[in-house]
């Protein structure tokens, strides 16, 4: 039989229909989720907070995770021994996330909102329940399917039964739960555009997803952060690479060492009708000096980085302009 046992808060309301879920398997990850808790409360955050655990949880970080959420649940790790397809996403790690399934058995609450434990909330989500099953965000690298990071769903434990049979005769594409999940729940794109979450619940904080006009367009709409890759706050005080989500990687720390004022306020903004250096850089780092500077070594950084100057240096015209000098230069 799997291991279901609960540590339940005496103030935890059991009558709430809504709350939201993490999962970590580790004492990595059990970072991550206390920083996520964290976060959720400082942006106001009212319903029940959950955190499925393994085994492998220690003791102190246990007792650290009781401190932030209202449930903590102990389950079995379910992996899907799917090698060849990890190796693909050059992941092996990402096996045992079918341990995410074990939410469909949380029937207590009507609704609830699954986050991963290396998401970080700088707004409030409560009104991703208004949405229904299976309700998120496309995912970058491929926007037909749905990132698995952040979904909203309704616990069944026909659902769970389901999954499990699901998982057992098809297997997922990827090896972990996002393949899985894209699989089961395969009409998510089609079926209802209710369903299609903006990106700012899913905001990837990588240099290789950062595009920073539409970023700087957009940053009031910036309710989720997800630190997704290999590489996690947790890991190094110092970011993985330059880009725009820079400073970020410093907010994480900043829960984690329990260094905010309660209430402070992470969440990026932008003005569009100040465009000073400040307001450009929603976030309040300063720029790096590779962003507008005129060299060739800038303009190859700005390309690697996905932040062309569009509007200038990396204008349509200028770059016509260059493309038309090299056609017009003489031949000896």
């Amino acid at each position: 039989m799997p291991t279901w046992h609960i540590f339940r808060k005496p103030y935890a309301n059991k009558n709430m229909a809504n709350g939201i879920v993490t999962l970590c398997d580790n004492n990595s990850y059990a970072k991550g989720a206390l920083v996520l808790a964290r976060s959720l409360r400082n942006v106001g955050t009212k319903c029940d907070l959950v955190c499925l655990i393994s085994n492998a949880i220690s003791a102190d970080m246990k007792f650290e995770l009781e401190q932030v959420y209202n449930r903590l649940v102990t389950v079995d790790i379910i992996n899907s021994e799917d090698s060849a397809n990890l190796a693909l996403l050059n992941r092996p790690e990402l096996g045992s996330t079918l341990t995410k399934l074990h939410i469909w058995k949380l029937t207590d609450y009507e609704k609830m909102v699954f986050m991963d434990a290396d998401m970080m909330a700088v707004r409030p989500i409560e009104d991703l329940f208004e949405r229904d099953e299976l309700s998120a965000v496309p995912d970058c690298g491929w926007p037909s399917c749905f990132n698995s990071g952040l979904f909203v769903f309704r616990p069944s434990i026909e659902t769970y039964g389901k999954l499990i049979e699901f998982s057992q005769k098809t297997g997922s594409f990827d090896g972990g739960d996002q393949g899985l999940l894209n699989s089961f729940f395969s009409d998510w794109s089609t079926a209802n555009i209710n369903r299609i979450l903006p990106f700012g619940y899913n905001v990837h904080a990588a240099a290789t997803y950062t595009y920073a006009p539409a970023y700087k367009q957009f940053a009031n709409d910036v309710r989720v952060i997800h630190f997704l890759g290999s590489s996690k706050p947790w890991t190094s005080q110092s970011p993985p690479s330059s880009g725009g989500f820079n400073s970020f990687w410093n907010v994480w720390w900043k829960f984690y060492t329990n260094n905010y004022a309660p209430q402070e306020n992470f969440a990026p903004s932008f003005n569009p009708s100040n465009c000073s250096s400040e307001s450009a850089n929603p976030i309040g780092q300063s720029a790096p000096q590779w962003i507008d500077s005129d060299t060739s070594e800038a303009a190859e950084r700005r390309w690697l980085e996905n932040v062309p100057d569009y509007m200038n240096k990396d204008s349509y015209d200028k770059i016509q302009s260059h493309i038309q000098n090299e056609i017009n230069k003489p031949v000896y």
